[in-house]
């Protein structure tokens, strides 16, 4: 797609850097926020007295909200400086977590996941938006690729420590940790990072509500839409009840899951900035297909597994998380390629928000196919890895369609240069 048509400039400015930076760092934050429940599905089940399906409404409760959330800004998303509204949500988000961390019971943790999600679901579509407006598509592989580093980050630092915490201080204490981390972060945000308002010198004459379904309904945006909706199944279907089905099926003891996620994420660690690299020189569709296809492999013989050693387990984790990076990098890349300028925040918003919402359901779908067996064991999850692979393959189908209309628009964007091509 790109090889030949686009060219990267070899190197980034110093405020790009900065940039890259502080939203890697501050998408690690909002990850870790989401990923540790994964982990900490071992703790909060027996210890809140609750069933799998009310552990999978604690993580769709979150994501439900976010998209709820996502629509509602969606159509100021372009009206303000982004800066001030990354400032906005990071707040809400902080202050959401810290209840979390506070939360002594099952329906008022359940309480303090929606009040998070209302603001840790913009930020993604935040976040994209600003790469989107500073980073012409030429380089945004590589910036994608360092972006998605905060999972791998999430992975090797956050999650490990996190785990750390609640095995001597409780699961609370997991919360606060982020709260402690998310602190500075703002802080930075404040004080050094510009205003991101070039945006807003295109004339617009809609109102917020206007450009909302303007942009929600544009048939060129829908394709992906539907894509990013599909994106999301097989995390919010596998990572939730991933802890469980590791004690529960495979016997690996509570002890040892940091281990599985530090070695799976410094894999995903170096993953990122090279499937960004690859993409931005090979193509991004290519990347994405070639990844989706292996990981399709990976997820089918992780999820049949029976029995296995930590060793086996690691090393399985490690890979899948190689080729989802990959797939992210790609995916993300490409759809960031389809809205134009003056519609770029409210269509990132738009696509948070259906990423969200349809990972809420798939979470909680997944805790209606999965059970817990009297011995402690999961049942079903199998299912779940059919169910992911269904919807991987269907994505690569979207996603071919939009690499092929990102093709047709980059192209005309060389021809007439507009903001952020």
């Amino acid at each position: 797609m790109d090889a030949s048509a686009l060219r990267a400039k070899p190197t980034f400015t110093g405020y790009e850097k900065f940039v890259i930076a502080i939203l890697t760092f501050l998408q690690f934050t909002v990850i870790l926020d989401f990923m540790i429940l994964s982990p900490l599905g071992a703790f909060l089940i027996p210890k809140l007295k609750i069933t799998p399906e009310q552990f999978g409404w604690v993580v769709s409760a979150y994501a439900l909200s976010a998209g709820i959330s996502g629509i509602t800004a969606a159509g100021f998303a372009d009206k303000f400086d982004r800066k001030k509204m990354l400032l906005f949500f990071y707040t809400g988000f902080t202050l959401g977590t810290l209840f979390c961390g506070l939360a002594p019971n099952y329906h008022t943790l359940l309480g303090a996941r929606i009040f998070t999600g209302i603001f840790g679901g913009v930020m993604n579509s935040i976040a994209f938006a600003i790469i989107t407006d500073l980073f012409p598509m030429q380089v945004r592989g590589r910036v994608m690729g360092f972006v998605q580093m905060a999972f791998a980050s999430s992975q090797v630092f956050g999650i490990p420590m996190g785990l750390y915490f609640a095995n001597h201080f409780g699961w609370h204490s997991s919360f606060l940790m982020i709260v402690t981390v998310a602190l500075p972060v703002g802080f930075i945000i404040l004080f050094k990072m510009r205003p991101i308002d070039a945006h807003l010198k295109i004339k617009s004459e809609r109102n917020p509500i206007a450009h909302l379904i303007a942009t929600a309904t544009k048939p060129r945006y829908l394709r992906g839409f539907a894509a990013t909706m599909l994106l999301a199944t097989g995390g919010f279907m596998l990572m939730p009840f991933g802890t469980v089905f590791l004690n529960g099926n495979l016997k690996i003891d509570t002890t040892d899951l940091p281990v599985i996620y530090t070695i799976t994420g410094i894999a995903a660690l170096f993953a990122g900035p090279l499937a960004g690299r690859i993409a931005d020189r090979f193509g991004k569709y290519q990347v994405f297909t070639v990844a989706s296809l292996l990981g399709i492999t990976v997820v089918l013989y992780y999820t049949q597994l029976q029995t296995a050693t930590l060793t086996l387990i690691t090393a399985i984790s490690a890979v899948l998380f190689v080729f989802i990076t990959a797939r992210i990098v790609g995916a993300t890349t490409l759809i960031s390629g389809v809205p134009a300028a003056q519609d770029r925040g409210a269509y990132m918003g738009v696509s948070s928000a259906v990423q969200q919402i349809s990972g809420g359901i798939a979470s909680a779908v997944a805790g209606v196919i999965v059970f817990q067996r009297t011995d402690g064991s999961l049942g079903n999850y199998a299912i779940l890895g059919y169910v992911v692979a269904g919807t991987m393959v269907i994505t690569i189908l979207l996603m071919y369609v939009i690499h092929r209309m990102v093709v047709v628009q980059v192209a005309s964007a060389q021809s007439s240069p507009s903001l952020g091509q």
